[in-house]
């Protein structure tokens, strides 16, 4: 009943972020909504194998950057429509995603999480030395500049990463309450004792990579078409893999509503600052929001209320 209160309210919200940027004829609203959007679903999908598992990916740019440059490759080919390039990206990183955890998930600890972010050197190195999606030099995409139905371009890009948010966020629920769901916390709480117990651990550590790869893939598949040009230091970006671990952090990973919380949370912050002060201090309001939650919140905010409430009970 809570998950469809959620998505009615974010329904609503959406609906009311995009009428009323459109009878404010601001376009600018729908550019940092959806970046925060994008963190919303790259967070969602971060949390499937660092959060419901417990593996720390440091390798989120570099899923991203493939769900990019997937768009950048296909558009020079044969332009298509945003949702088939969303779909194909996350094919793509998803393809990977099972690659790179065959190759590491038998790594446990910090060596996993170094191996993730030994690939995004590989692939930023790869891509940067790939000539036909632009190479060192950067792809321009030309966007449409509008859309039937819809309206201005930013606008139809604002509606389709509000619907694969609530994607991502159902994906994460449905994942959370199925046996999927189980045998991943089982995984996060004691791996050995699992195996010992007969959970298929290899087997699920790999859909996991698989599932996050993708919806990373999927965050990223758009961004051509939001930036208008795409270079291994903006698909790279270090924003995209430290917030994508923060904001899992500041919600609370264990479960689907966490990544939500911190990433409407920090990314609404960080969009404040860039127009009041400058993007150059978003890592570092993202930084030293995470010391303050690690200090205080270790569980992030849904362990700090689910603490408060079981105190209460006890009295």
């Amino acid at each position: 009943m809570r998950f469809w209160i959620f998505l009615l309210v974010a329904l609503a919200l959406g609906a009311g972020v995009f009428f009323g940027a459109r009878y404010l004829h601001n376009d600018y609203l729908f550019f940092a909504g959806y970046v925060v959007l994008e963190y919303l679903v790259l967070a969602t999908a971060w949390n499937i194998l660092g959060g419901y598992c417990g593996y720390v990916n440091f390798g989120t740019a570099a899923f991203f950057a493939l769900g990019a440059y997937t768009s950048v490759a296909i558009h020079k080919f044969s332009p298509m429509p945003i949702p088939v390039l969303i779909l194909l990206g996350g094919i793509v990183s998803g393809i990977v995603g099972l690659g790179m955890g065959y190759l590491t998930l038998r790594l446990r600890g910090a060596f996993f999480s170094i191996a993730t972010l030994a690939l995004a050197v590989v692939v930023q190195t790869l891509i940067t030395n790939w000539d036909y999606v632009g190479g060192s030099r950067g792809a321009y995409v030309v966007r449409p500049a509008t859309v039937p139905l819809v309206g201005s371009y930013i606008q139809y890009l604002f509606l389709v990463m509000l619907v694969l948010a609530i994607l991502a966020v159902f994906a994460a629920r449905m994942i959370e309450r199925s046996w999927l769901g189980y045998g991943f916390a089982s995984i996060r709480d004691d791996e050995l004792a699992a195996e010992a117990s007969g959970v298929p651990t290899l087997r699920l550590k790999l859909m996991a990579t698989t599932l996050s790869g993708a919806f990373m893939g999927m965050a990223g598949a758009p961004l051509p078409y939001y930036v208008g040009y795409l270079d291994p230091a903006s698909g790279f970006n270090l924003a995209y893999a430290v917030n994508s671990i923060a904001m899992p952090l500041v919600g609370g990973t264990t479960t689907w509503i966490g990544p939500v919380i911190g990433a409407l949370l920090l990314g609404t912050v960080q969009q404040v600052a860039t127009v009041t002060i400058s993007s150059a201090v978003n890592l570092l309001i993202v930084g030293v929001v995470l010391v303050g939650f690690v200090m205080i919140a270790p569980n992030g905010i849904i362990g700090l209320i689910e603490a408060r409430l079981r105190a209460r009970s006890d009295r």
